[in-house]
């Protein structure tokens, strides 16, 4: 008999875990509260394990067409002179011609065409209640449908609607990480082609990424803020207000980014923080990526952490009927791994942002001395886990 899941997502772990679990013979059901596929987005890396899981969905040549190819990495001081202009590579402990950078839209949509004719998709639409019972899971959905599956998944992002249902309120589980930040749009009116310029004062950064030759560039204003701004936090205009008041007075291109902040159509503010948990699953419910262990933007890594979760879930319930089982070897073999990644930012991942103006200093004087060192290995977090051949079913 057929067993069928609920995944909720449809951005990265979402549809990568579709891919896996049709494969071993699930019938998948995809939903997501958007209208759509979100296209372009910004810039996301896949890295380590995570480039051997595209690499066995076959999507890894395209994946290698759609990488951003940045070239420079420039830094200023807080006048705008600059401060070093070194190898992106450098900066971020990438490997270069083996890790990968594309744009979140661009892996979006080809792991949406990996599934789209095999999985079912429901669009503008999410979980409302859930209803256990040791033998199903009733879903009542925010349309008003109601469906019955043996499983449901959670791979809803780190504000995760199925992990506050089933766990609690977030707060249980999120670790503030001590900075707050805006993502947005914004003209290429520098002429900036394949490149970062990051601007930084104790505790604030601004930075201009131009991703191509494109007409627009991705702009982020990143600060420091001992406690999050938890009444911001739903409200665009309070969001933009605390972005321009913590910014004022700034100097180089930063007053003309704020102005265009409040112009975007596509501004997200949130805070750096981690998910953490001591399980990621009840009863006949999981999470994976993000919404049970989001290792924040700070690492680098929360996109191949989603990438690989999700294969390691779908792997562990492939070799295992009971959901159960399944879901312990799924934390059993993948916490380690998790947890490395999560420990980056406590081993310097944070250092392009420092708060006080002595980590400033020393940060400047690391990158004027990039370019004289040789090309960092990869780091062991990235590339800790091996990944089992794909489970035959059960």
């Amino acid at each position: 008999m057929t067993r069928n899941v609920l995944i909720s997502g449809a951005s990265i772990s979402g549809p990568t875990l579709a891919y896996w679990l049709h494969r071993s013979g699930w019938a998948v059901t995809v939903v997501e509260k958007a209208g759509a596929l979100r296209d372009g987005g910004y810039p996301i890396d896949i890295r380590g394990t995570a480039i051997e899981v595209v690499r066995r969905m076959g999507i890894l040549p395209h994946l290698r067409d759609a990488h951003i190819d940045m070239r420079r990495c420039t830094f200023l001081d807080a006048d705008g002179g600059e401060v070093a202009s070194v190898s992106p590579h450098a900066v971020v402990g990438s490997v270069e011609g083996q890790d990968l950078e594309v744009r979140r839209g661009d892996l979006a949509a080809h792991l949406h065409a990996m599934v789209r004719d095999d999985v079912e998709f429901l669009f503008s639409d999410s979980i409302d209640t859930l209803d256990q019972s040791r033998q199903e899971v009733d879903v009542t959905f925010h349309s008003g449908h109601q469906r019955t599956f043996d499983l449901v998944v959670g791979a809803d992002g780190m504000h995760s609607h199925t992990r506050a249902s089933l766990f609690g309120p977030e707060e249980q589980f999120h670790r503030y990480l001590g900075y707050c930040f805006a993502l947005f749009t914004m003209p290429n009116t520098f002429g900036l082609s394949h490149e970062l310029m990051m601007w930084n004062t104790p505790g604030k950064a601004a930075a201009l990424y131009a991703v191509g030759d494109n007409d627009e560039v991705h702009a982020f204003l990143n600060f420091h803020r001992p406690e999050p701004p938890s009444d911001a936090l739903r409200d665009p205009k309070a969001q933009r207000d605390l972005v321009a008041t913590t910014f004022a007075g700034a100097g180089w291109e930063v007053p003309h980014m704020v102005d265009a902040m409040y112009d975007a159509d596509d501004l997200f503010f949130d805070t750096a923080g981690q998910i953490r948990m001591p399980h990621w699953s009840s009863g006949r419910v999981a999470l994976v990526g993000d919404a049970a262990y989001a290792p924040s933007f700070l690492t680098g890594q929360g996109s191949s952490l989603a990438l690989v979760g999700a294969y390691m879930l779908a792997n562990a319930l492939a070799a295992n009927r009971d959901h159960t089982a399944a879901f312990a070897a799924y934390e059993r073999d993948l916490r380690d791994f998790v947890a490395m990644n999560q420990a980056l930012v406590d081993n310097g991942a944070a250092t392009l942002f420092p708060t006080t103006v002595r980590a400033l200093e020393q940060r400047n004087t690391m990158l004027r001395g990039l370019d004289t060192l040789p090309s960092a290995p990869p780091r062991p977090a990235h590339s800790a886990l091996v990944l089992p051949e794909f489970a035959p079913m059960p």
